[in-house]
């Protein structure tokens, strides 16, 4: 399933790693794209939408929807 966030506080390439090794860890087949610049990640995943919201939270960064 193809989710899409908003997330604050991505500010350069190491965040955007940092988020999607967290994603990737959680499901190893998902296919993750960052936006850093419109602040967006799109995830597609077998995970649940809370799941992937807490992996990218536990990174430090806000997941405003």
């Amino acid at each position: 399933m193809n989710q899409v966030f908003t997330v604050e506080g991505m500010t350069c390439g190491h965040c955007e790693k940092a988020v999607v090794k967290a994603l990737m860890q959680l499901d190893p087949q998902a296919k993750v794209a960052v936006d850093r610049t419109q602040n967006k990640v799109e995830v597609d995943s077998t995970q649940s939408r809370d799941a992937l919201a807490n992996a990218i939270a536990d990174e430090g960064y806000k997941v405003v929807n």
